[in-house]
């Protein structure tokens, strides 16, 4: 299922905080870890200083040796493990080698060289995840992670499902993780309470007729859960929410269960394929600050081509 695990390093302490989770996702996946490092040259446009080969060499030079030395760490822990050198801008680098060699999960860093910021994630991991169509792991680089790169353990992987079977792409990830690290997965799902647009408080009527929806789809989700729990012989918690605002309430549950890492499907029930991710996903992309773990359901050859893209592709042909 997964082989081939990418991880883009810069040379940065803030990027080697994906290091651990490396570890502790190649091993119990059984994969082998590319490490890359894109170098860009300087800039050639006019005005811009002219391109000193000398330094240029140096800067490949160094970035070499930083990536044969994490390598051998690598390697040393029981990874299969090579480095590879790329020259161009890190996030087209990144998305062009994971497309060419079919690489089944990307490991980024939130943040990287340029330091952290107020945003949740860099411009890098911004552009990477929008186009890469490829499983992505983002570890939040203002986390602390363990010093030594075995330390690192799973104890409990939340798991939002919506009962679609889009959603459950997740599972096949989440069995073996959890029986690597004697993890808890916690089954989470939500029960939107349905919305009624009024400008004027509902009848009594309106009301019973929400009240009994809801309650059906608690019940549907109750029964849902528990055949999960059942299909996946793993220690399983269930919980089952009734919320006016499944992000938040998903958010809630991260941080009132402790989770370590969540685990997500690019896109649930009511997901549209021509963008690269629903809208919790998106949410917790944004505004999540555990690690996360996005199963992307659809493949890079059938993700549609943006405005912007087909508008850049002709742009280069003048």
């Amino acid at each position: 299922m997964v082989d081939h695990i990418l991880v883009p390093l810069d040379g940065s302490s803030l990027a080697e905080c994906v290091l651990p989770h490396t570890v502790a996702v190649g091993r119990a996946l059984d994969a082998k870890v590319t490490l890359l490092r894109a170098v860009p040259r300087e800039s050639s446009e006019p005005g811009s200083p002219a391109a000193d080969p000398l330094s240029w060499h140096m800067r490949k030079s160094e970035a070499n040796a930083y990536m044969s030395s994490i390598t051998e760490q690598l390697r040393e822990v029981g990874l299969e493990a090579k480095s590879v050198l790329a020259e161009g801008r890190p996030a087209g680098r990144i998305i062009r080698y994971a497309r060419d060699e079919d690489v089944d999960l990307i490991v980024l860093s939130s943040h990287g060289d340029s330091g952290l910021s107020e945003w949740n994630i860099s411009s890098v991991v911004q552009k990477v995840i929008l186009r890469a169509y490829t499983p992505t792991m983002i570890v939040r680089a203002y986390r602390r992670v363990p010093e030594e790169l075995t330390e690192l353990r799973y104890k409990r992987l939340l798991v939002p499902l919506d009962g679609s079977k889009r959603a459950e792409c997740t599972l096949p990830w989440v069995k073996p993780l959890a029986d690597f690290h004697n993890a808890t997965l916690l089954l989470a799902h939500v029960v939107n309470r349905p919305e009624v647009p009024r400008r004027a408080p509902l009848t009594d009527e309106e009301n019973e007729l929400v009240e009994q929806l809801t309650r059906l789809n608690r019940e549907q989700g109750e029964a849902y859960l528990e055949d999960l729990r059942g299909r996946l012989e793993l220690p399983v918690e269930i919980h089952l929410l009734v919320s006016g605002d499944s992000a938040l309430a998903l958010h809630n549950l991260v941080d009132e269960e402790d989770a370590d890492l969540v685990v997500m499907a690019a896109h649930g029930y009511s997901g549209e394929t021509r963008w690269p991710y629903g809208s919790i996903t998106l949410n917790f992309i944004a505004y999540g600050s555990k690690p996360l773990l996005i199963v992307q359901d659809v493949p890079p050859e059938e993700a549609p081509m943006t405005e912007a893209e087909r508008a850049a592709s002709e742009y280069a042909g003048h």
